[in-house]
């Protein structure tokens, strides 16, 4: 198995995220990582199952949930949506009326949380990789914008966040991923 530098450089990472992962190995970097958008990015782009991202994304998006205005019901029910598509409960199209809804309300609100459901049901409908990478990114961003850019806040958003990826996506799916994308260079 080729280094976690390796592998990030050749999906085509952020210099930030090569330069952080260094000589770690791809276990000790998916198992200690704190940027849940980093994650999910990952995740994506070795074709991990879209519905385990679209979880993933949603479960990443719940989190902001509690800083959406009282009675703006829009943003959970994108990721309601979303979460009912992977069950095969919803269609695409439902998803995309929910996403666009959410996407609405966070216009109205400029809320960073609305953002965050809206980018979740988006991940079901559109390109994953994007959109799940939008929806950790927007959600610990509403737990860094309630904090008052308070940066321990948002750094422990992060890390929630990183640990909910982890819950739903674990190394060993990524193990398999890895070696099946090794496997076709």
């Amino acid at each position: 198995m080729k280094s976690t530098k390796d592998i990030l450089t050749k999906l085509g990472a952020c210099t930030e995220a090569v330069k952080w992962a260094g000589r770690k190995t791809p276990k000790k970097a998916w198992e200690t990582c704190k940027r849940g958008d980093w994650l999910l990015w990952i995740a994506s782009k070795l074709d991990i199952d879209r519905k385990k991202l679209v979880l993933a994304a949603c479960a990443c998006a719940r989190t902001a949930l509690k800083y959406v205005p009282v009675g703006e019901d829009r943003p959970r029910i994108a990721i309601e949506t979303a979460e009912a598509w992977t069950r095969g409960e919803a269609t695409i199209e439902q998803v995309r009326t929910a996403a666009y809804a959410a996407y609405a309300a966070a216009d109205a609100a400029a809320s960073a949380a609305a953002y965050a459901a809206a980018d979740a049901a988006y991940a079901a409908a559109y390109a994953a990789a994007r959109a799940a990478y939008a929806a950790a990114h927007a959600a610990y961003a509403a737990y860094a914008a309630s904090a008052a850019a308070h940066a321990a806040a948002h750094a422990a958003a992060r890390k929630d966040i990183a640990d909910i990826v982890r819950k739903i996506i674990p190394f060993s799916v990524i193990c398999k991923a890895i070696a099946g994308y090794e496997g076709k260079e």
